[in-house]
């Protein structure tokens, strides 16, 4: 089997998964009630989406650690503060917020259902393989933050 951890950055990821919910809703019979309110939802979604994921660098940047989730063994700082005090992954989130508008944009349930792969997928690939390592470099710090902070939301 494929040792995928850290191997696919989260952003690639992402656009693989609202491609496969593109195809899925190709694929698939759209959800009436989905289509009325779809672009307000949606906008706000990505809105939303967008700016969690533009904090969490900002907030990497202003700490001068690396945002390259490949190579976690590079955090030079555990960041805590800003949006990092709601989420120990807000640019995932932001993902999530951004995959979640393009499914309501699709009206397709079965392309929202997809966002779960999502959240499973770098669950594992991706954040525990972080976890691991931000663990190791920086120790009770990240302990306690891991217990005050939670990983999605």
């Amino acid at each position: 089997m494929w040792n995928l951890e850290l191997k696919i950055p989260p952003v690639l990821v992402a656009v693989i998964f609202a491609l496969l919910m593109w195809l899925t809703a190709l694929l698939t019979v759209d959800v009436e009630f989905l289509a009325s309110y779809r672009w307000e939802l949606s906008l706000s979604l990505f809105c939303v989406g967008a700016l969690f994921t533009l904090l969490g660098v900002v907030s990497f940047n202003r700490a001068k650690t690396t945002v390259n989730p490949t190579t976690p063994n590079a955090s030079s700082a555990l960041v805590t503060s800003g949006i990092y005090r709601y989420s120990r992954n807000p640019m995932y989130v932001g993902f999530l917020f951004m995959l979640l508008a393009w499914g309501f944009l699709l009206a397709n349930a079965y392309s929202i259902a997809l966002t779960l792969g999502f959240v499973v997928y770098l669950n594992y690939f991706q954040i525990k393989p972080e976890e691991k390592t931000l663990n190791r470099i920086f120790g009770a710090a990240f302990c306690d933050y891991e217990k005050c902070v939670r990983r999605w939301l």
